[in-house]
């Protein structure tokens, strides 16, 4: 959804409350989509501060299906977002480019409220996250999930800088 802020700019200290729908459909990263299982508006407040200043605070809580990093199965991933950017107009877009923060989401006088949520949503997107802290993932040879069954696979990991030696041992077993 794009705001225009150009009437907000024009009086001072007015202050505008606005319920702004995520319009995206999936959240893309990474070469990766993830749906949303919860995706509330997203509830701002525009701030004329005056000097050519605008204050943009709001909040919004949505979810994300993710996956675990070791069994791959489906997780909810809860996010409470909230935004605190203060936009100088005096600043030309490229001055503001060099700060890396309203670069994307702001265009002319026309805010962009699904780039500013995707980018918050980048900022608290979880590195690693797991099902519980005991998962044991997918075993790497056969790909069962080893929480729920066992296998018979060889589990020993060696270590890929011993392999030279590893193949003389195999080529000479003349001992």
């Amino acid at each position: 959804m794009l705001i225009s802020l150009s009437e907000i700019m024009n009086t001072k200290n007015k202050v505008e409350h606005i319920l702004a729908p995520i319009e995206m459909e999936n959240f893309v990263f990474e070469g990766n989509s993830y749906t949303f299982a919860r995706k509330d508006p997203v509830n701002l407040i525009i701030t004329n501060l005056g000097n050519r200043k605008v204050l943009i605070e709001g909040s919004v809580k949505l979810s994300l299906i993710l996956f675990c990093d070791r069994c791959l199965k489906d997780l909810e991933y809860p996010m409470d977002i909230t935004i605190d950017k203060e936009i100088d107009f005096k600043l030309t877009e490229a001055e503001r480019a060099k700060n890396l923060d309203e670069a994307n989401y702001i265009t002319g006088y026309n805010l962009d409220v699904d780039i500013l949520i995707k980018d918050e949503i980048i900022l608290g997107f979880p590195m690693r996250l797991l099902c519980n802290e005991d998962c044991k993932g997918i075993c790497m040879t056969c790909g069962i999930d080893q929480n729920e069954e066992t296998c018979d696979c060889d589990k020993t990991v060696l270590d890929p800088r011993m392999s030279v030696i590893r193949d003389i041992f195999n080529n000479f077993k003349e001992v």
